[in-house]
């Protein structure tokens, strides 16, 4: 079936990438979605980006210690 684009903003980066590359418009669309996936499945979700973090953060001892709220207003310019 084919893909009929009616955005001509789509239309130009595809003429574009096409002139820069020597591809045609087709082989372009195909390459652009084909990375487009690949990047999706390799991209690794925020939450396990941040494990390392949280591990680090949660391996600190408490310090027993209460915010001074008064002290983090003023670095914030709260009055």
């Amino acid at each position: 079936m084919p893909l009929n684009i009616r955005n001509e903003t789509v239309n130009q980066l595809v003429n574009e990438l096409a002139a820069r590359t020597g591809m045609t418009k087709t082989e372009v669309v195909h390459q652009a979605l084909k990375n487009e996936l690949r990047r999706l499945e390799d991209a690794v979700p925020l939450r396990l980006r941040l494990q390392p973090l949280k591990r680090r953060i949660l391996a600190r001892p408490a310090t027993g210690l209460e915010a001074d709220k008064t002290f983090y207003d003023e670095l914030s310019g709260d009055p």
